[in-house]
C-alpha cells in the first residue's frame, strides 16, 4: 500500500466509523465559527473548516467528532498552511489554549489539518496535587485519548507564571489519558518546561512528528519533549525527529519510557537527561552518543530545512530491523521505500521513516502568523494536484530548493509510464504545470487512477491523481 493510499485509507477509517446519520458541518458555510460548528455537532459528525484564519479558542465539549480542514479530501498539505486556528484573542486570559480536549474524548475525536498558533496556555490545577500551572499553549489534553494528526503547531507558548507554579507544554500538553499524536510539526513554541510537548502521567502514541526550534526550559529540566510517568497505558515513542531546539531534546522528570527509531540532534546539550527514572533508546541517532541496541552518533544529513534525509544519510535503512517497522513500499520501484522515506524497505530513523511516514506540514512562514521569524530557505515540495478528481485538466505545482535537473512523469495504476511532463533543468523557484487529459499531446488518456512523480538530483516524491470522464 502506497503512502498516499495508506493516508487516504486512514482518513476513510476515521471518517467512516461514524454512524450512517453522521453529518458534515461546514465552516463558514453552515456555521460561522468552528466552535459553533462543534456545539451543533453530535458524536460521529465531521466539522470541515474552509481555508482562512479563525481567531478562536475551541473546546471539543466531550464530543467524539472529527474537526478537520479540507486536507481530509485529498491529503493536500496546502490546506494545513491555509487553514489557521489563531488563539491569540481568548475570551478569558486564563483559558488561552488554541484547542482544549479535556472531557473524556476517545480516539475518534480527531483534530487534523490546521496551522495552530498564538495560544498562551490554560491555568490548570494539577490532578496529582502538584499545584496550579499554565499549560498547553497550542493544545491542552486531559483525561482524553484524541487523535492529533497532520497539524503545524507553531508559535504558541506557555511561559506566563503569574499566579501559577510554572508553565509548560508550549505546543501540546497531555495528561492522564492516551492520545495519538501523529505526523505533526511542533515548531518555534516556548515553555518553561516541555517547550514542545509535555506528557504528564499519560499514555501516548507519539509517532512521525518533528519537534524543532522550540525554546525555553527554565524550569523542571526543560526539554523539547518533557515526560513524567507513563500513566496506565504506557508510551509508544517512535520515528520522531527532535532537532534544533534551544533546549535539550528529551527530559524525563520521573518514570521510565522507551524510544526507538528517532533522531535527537543539535538540541541544547545534553540531548537526553533525567531527574529520576530514565529513557531506554534503541535504533536512534543521538548526538554525543547513547547506549542501546542499534544507536548511532552521526550527523543525520538533513537535505533541507524540512529535516528530510539527504541521499547518503546514515539514518537511511538504520532503524529497527523488525519488519513491523519497515518503510512503506514504493509501487513504482519494487524493493524500495516510498517517498518521503528513502533507500530500501528497512526503517529509516526519524520522522520520515516507518509504516506511518508521510510528507509533513510545510515548515515555511505562513503570511501574517509568525512574527518572531523562522528564516528558512525554500524547500523541495511536490503539491497535490488541484482539482482532484478532475475532468479534463488539473494543476500540478512543485518547488525547487536549488537549480536542478527536473523530471516530472505520469504513470498508470500498474506502474507503466504514460507521459513525461517535464524533463530539463530549472532554477530555484515554484512551478506549475497544467495537464489536460483530454487534449494531451500524446493523445486521449483514459479515465482512472494515475501517479505523478517528481525527480530531481536529490529529491523524489510521488502523488496520486484521479481523471474522471
Amino acid at each position: 500500500m502506497t503512502g498516499f493510499y495508506k493516508h487516504i485509507a486512514l482518513l476513510a477509517c476515521l471518517l467512516g466509523t461514524a454512524p450512517l446519520q453522521a453529518a458534515l458541518v461546514r465552516v463558514p458555510a453552515d456555521k460561522p465559527t468552528i466552535q459553533e460548528a462543534i456545539n451543533s455537532a453530535s458524536n460521529g459528525d465531521t466539522v470541515v473548516v474552509s481555508p482562512g484564519t479563525y481567531y478562536e479558542n475551541i473546546l471539543f465539549r466531550g464530543k467524539n467528532i472529527v474537526v478537520t480542514s479540507r486536507f481530509y479530501e485529498t491529503g493536500d498539505l496546502g490546506f494545513i498552511q491555509s487553514t489557521v486556528l489563531n488563539g491569540s484573542q481568548p475570551i478569558h486570559s486564563d483559558t488561552s489554549s488554541c484547542v482544549l480536549i479535556i472531557n473524556g474524548e476517545d480516539s475518534t475525536a480527531v483534530l487534523q489539518g490546521f496551522t495552530i498558533t498564538g495560544g498562551q496556555g490554560t491555568k490548570w490545577a494539577d490532578e496529582h496535587g502538584a499545584g496550579t500551572y499554565r499549560e498547553g499553549g497550542g493544545i491542552l489534553i486531559e483525561q482524553s485519548a484524541p487523535t492529533i494528526r497532520y497539524n503545524f503547531i507553531v508559535n504558541n507558548q506557555a511561559v506566563n507564571t503569574s499566579g501559577v507554579a510554572s508553565a509548560g507544554g508550549g505546543g501540546i500538553r497531555a495528561g492522564d489519558g492516551n492520545p495519538k499524536i501523529l505526523n505533526n510539526v511542533v515548531a518555534s513554541n516556548k515553555g518553561r518546561y516541555g517547550a514542545g510537548i509535555v506528557l504528564n502521567f499519560t499514555g501516548v502514541t507519539l509517532r512521525n512528528n518533528i519537534l524543532t526550534k522550540n525554546s525555553g526550559g527554565q524550569d523542571y529540566g526543560g526539554g523539547a519533549l518533557w515526560m513524567n510517568n507513563s500513566g496506565s497505558m504506557g508510551k509508544t515513542i517512535e520515528n520522531n525527529t527532535i532537532a534544533g531546539n534551544s533546549v535539550l531534546g528529551v527530559y524525563v522528570w520521573a518514570g521510565s519510557s522507551v524510544m526507538r527509531n528517532s533522531i535527537l540532534w543539535a538540541n541544547t546539550s545534553p540531548q537526553i537527561a533525567a531527574h529520576s527514572g530514565g529513557l531506554s533508546v534503541t535504533y536512534s541517532d543521538v548526538q554525543g552518543g547513547w547506549g542501546g541496541t542499534g544507536n548511532i552518533n552521526l550527523d543525520p544529513l538533513f537535505a533541507d530545512s524540512t529535516e528530510i534525509l539527504r541521499t547518503g544519510s546514515p539514518c537511511i535503512d538504520a532503524g529497527d530491523t523488525n519488519a513491523v517497522y519497515n518503510d512503506i513500499a514504493d509501487p513504482l520501484s519494487p524493493g524500495n521505500a516510498h517517498s518521503p522515506s528513502r533507500g530500501g524497505l528497512k526503517n529509516d530513523i526519524g520522522a520520515y521513516g516507518g509504516p506511518g511516514a508521510g510528507m509533513l506540514p510545510f515548515f515555511g512562514v505562513p503570511t501574517g502568523i509568525i512574527s518572531s521569524g523562522i528564516n528558512l530557505p525554500m524547500n523541495y515540495r511536490l503539491e497535490q494536484n488541484y482539482p482532484n478528481p478532475f475532468n479534463p485538466s488539473t494543476n500540478i505545482r512543485y518547488s525547487l530548493a536549488k537549480r536542478s535537473t527536473v523530471v516530472l512523469e505520469l504513470y498508470n495504476a500498474i506502474g507503466q509510464k504514460v507521459r513525461t511532463l517535464i524533463d530539463g533543468e530549472q532554477s530555484t523557484g515554484t512551478y506549475g504545470v497544467v495537464w489536460n487529459g483530454k487534449n494531451d499531446a500524446g493523445g486521449h488518456v483514459a479515465s482512472g487512477v494515475y501517479f505523478y512523480r517528481l525527480r530531481t538530483d536529490s529529491f523524489t516524491a510521488v502523488r496520486k491523481l484521479l481523471l474522471l470522464r
